[in-house]
């Protein structure tokens, strides 16, 4: 029986959101097959460094998350983070012996890459989002030829690129991946959390929630940013077909306090519930206590995290019509989708699930069936990613 690699896991990630929990979930799933990871990062983000059993250092974590610096200040560190990443991965390649490198994608970051060819063993590239392209997008980027040139050289010498959608994967080939080394992983779930303990707590939590009789409640989970487009919601609630309708919101944001306004413009605010942040132990009962899972706008490339846990706990999914959601989501299957940005066609879609409840609890059971047969978990994740490394083992490795 092979044994299972020695794994190099290296990222850059300073918050501790959705990047964050892709992290600790994939290490965690690799770790449940068998491997021993050694984390190499920034600032940490499980519990006890691989193999050691030495805890991470939340002091230098504490710092670099609290670090504010004007943009071009940022973009400077991350260029010069490279000699520290570089030091970073020798000195942990030197204690674990890797069998590969595994690094999440950041703007100027090619440490993985270097580590990687000066040990002699692959590098797994897992990108995310385009990031050049995204920080131009948002005026963002202050060196661009260099960025470029940087991800460029990492996407091309990468001996493979993992990719969360296939519209990023086909995005990732014009920005210099090789086709024949790009793979397609999507984000994942922990079906476990949405069990009998948190089914049991959801009744509790709802009833917290003291929402009118009769009501349908529609949750959203995360960081509330304008391009979200939740006040699409509010036009649909107020239509007569809606009458039902309950929005619950999850997190906190810039777009909150105008969505708040505007529901007391319209006479809503009995029908909106505004939560805060609630904390991962407790979300899973949170999600199950909805009837339904929004979300009213995403980018084109994505693989969203809310997504995948929304199909773990069975609560039938909206959301936009769009090429990368449609890589897991089937209309009136799975879950439903409406055309990007339309309030009408939104309403449309929700009333679907107002009026028919059993028909709305049809549609989560066959998104979370989809998801335990397509395997949509970090423990499929996990099998995926050894996959690929064991294709390149086969191939000759770097």
């Amino acid at each position: 029986m092979t044994a299972a690699p020695r794994v190099l896991y290296h990222h850059r990630i300073r918050a501790d959101d959705g990047q964050a929990v892709h992290v600790r979930e994939l290490i965690a799933a690799l770790r449940g097959r068998g491997c021993a990871v050694d984390e190499c990062a920034l600032v940490p983000k499980v519990e006890v460094a691989s193999g050691s059993g030495a805890p991470a250092r939340p002091a230098a974590g504490s710092f670099w998350r609290r670090l504010s610096l004007p943009r071009a200040a940022v973009e400077a560190l991350e260029i010069l983070y490279n000699g520290r990443g570089r030091a970073m991965l020798r000195a942990a390649a030197a204690r674990s012996r890797p069998d590969f490198v595994y690094e999440r994608h950041a703007l100027h970051c090619r440490s993985g890459l270097d580590v990687a060819r000066e040990l002699g063993v692959p590098l797994l590239l897992e990108v995310n989002s385009p990031m050049t392209v995204e920080m131009a997008r948002l005026g963002q980027l202050r060196f661009p030829r260099r960025a470029r040139a940087t991800e460029r050289a990492a996407l091309a010498g990468a001996d493979a690129v993992l990719a969360v959608t296939h519209v990023l994967a086909d995005m990732l080939v014009d920005l210099g991946a090789r086709r024949e080394r790009v793979h397609v992983i999507g984000n994942g779930a922990d079906p476990a959390r949405y069990g009998a303990d948190a089914a049991a707590a959801a009744a509790a939590v709802r009833a917290r929630w003291a929402l009118p009789a009769g009501a349908f409640a529609l949750g959203f989970v995360g960081y509330m940013r304008p391009w979200h487009r939740l006040d699409l919601v509010l036009d649909a609630m107020a239509r007569p077909a809606l009458a039902a309708l309950a929005l619950v919101l999850m997190g906190e944001g810039p777009a909150l306090a105008p969505l708040r306004a505007a529901a007391a413009a319209r006479g809503l605010n009995e029908r909106v519930r505004v939560l805060g942040v609630v904390p991962p132990a407790l979300l899973p009962a949170h999600v199950l206590a909805c009837d339904g899972a929004l979300i009213p706008a995403i980018n084109t490339y994505a693989s969203p995290l809310k997504l995948f846990d929304s199909l773990a706990a069975g609560v039938p999914t909206i959301a936009p019509d769009q090429p990368n959601l449609r890589e897991t989501l089937a209309h009136g299957d799975t879950g439903l989708l409406f055309r990007p940005g339309d309030a009408d066609d939104l309403a449309r879609q929700l009333a679907r699930l107002v009026a028919d409840r059993a028909a709305a609890q049809a549609i989560g059971a066959r998104g979370r069936a989809a998801l335990h047969a397509q395997r949509w978990t970090w423990d499929g994740n996990a099998e995926r990613v050894l996959a690929v490394f064991a294709g390149l083992r086969r191939g000759g490795g770097a």
